[in-house]
Parts: C-alpha cells; sequence; structure tokens
C-alpha cells in the first residue's frame, strides 16, 4: 500500500519561502513521475508542477513558473517543493501525488496522493 507524506506547510508572509518535502512508501518511488497539487478553499484541486522518474524533466503551472522548483531524491524517496516569492494567491492545501507512469503525462494517471500540508501566505 503506497503511502505519501508531506510535510513542510507553515504560514509566511508574501514574499517569503517554503520548501515542501513528501516521503512516498510502498511503491517503487525511483519509477515514478511524482507531481504536486494545490486546492484553495472553495475552489477546485489544480496542477502546481511534476518531476519524471529520473529528474530530468519538469512541468510547471503557468502561475508558479519563475518561482517553484520542484526536485527528487531518489535515494530517500522524497520529492520537494521549493516555493519561493510567496504570493496570497498560493494559500493552498498542497498535496502530493505519485503517478502510475515514469514521464510525465495528465493529472489523471496520479492515482495515489498525500493527505496535504497547509501553505498560508499573508499579505
Amino acid at each position: 500500500q503506497v503511502q505519501l507524506v508531506e510535510s513542510g506547510g507553515g504560514s509566511v508572509q508574501a514574499g517569503g519561502s517554503l520548501r515542501l518535502s513528501c516521503a512516498v512508501s510502498g511503491r517503487t518511488f525511483s519509477s515514478a513521475a511524482m507531481g504536486w497539487f494545490r486546492q484553495a478553499p472553495g475552489k477546485e484541486r489544480e496542477f502546481v508542477a511534476a518531476i519524471s522518474w529520473s529528474g530530468g524533466s519538469t512541468s510547471y503551472a503557468q502561475s508558479v513558473k519563475g518561482r517553484f522548483t520542484i526536485s527528487r531524491d531518489n535515494a530517500k524517496n522524497t520529492v520537494y517543493l521549493q516555493m519561493n516569492s510567496l504570493k496570497p494567491e498560493d494559500t493552498a492545501n498542497y498535496y502530493c501525488a505519485i503517478s502510475r507512469w515514469s514521464s510525465i503525462t495528465g493529472p489523471s494517471d496520479f492515482d495515489s496522493w498525500g493527505q496535504g500540508t497547509q501553505v498560508t501566505v499573508s499579505s
């Protein structure tokens, strides 16, 4: 049974930074693409970033491009999301997810999710 556990969320002022982590167990992490998604109150969950199994390919939502960086450490079964220049509109619950594929495909191919970690950005 796959488990994904996020950490690193918190409250920060606009312009600040946070680093989210997601530890994965129960599946071969090193052969799976990983992703980060977020959901704000009253809104649908949206894609934030994804990374291929090797880390050689990444993808970002336009709203976070240039501010967020996704990375992974296959030796630690962990994926990260470095968030810089945070804005109040980044406030959301952030979820990591594991794909059934090794390359980055569509959001529907992420089939297991963590519980989420809250990020709150104040102005």
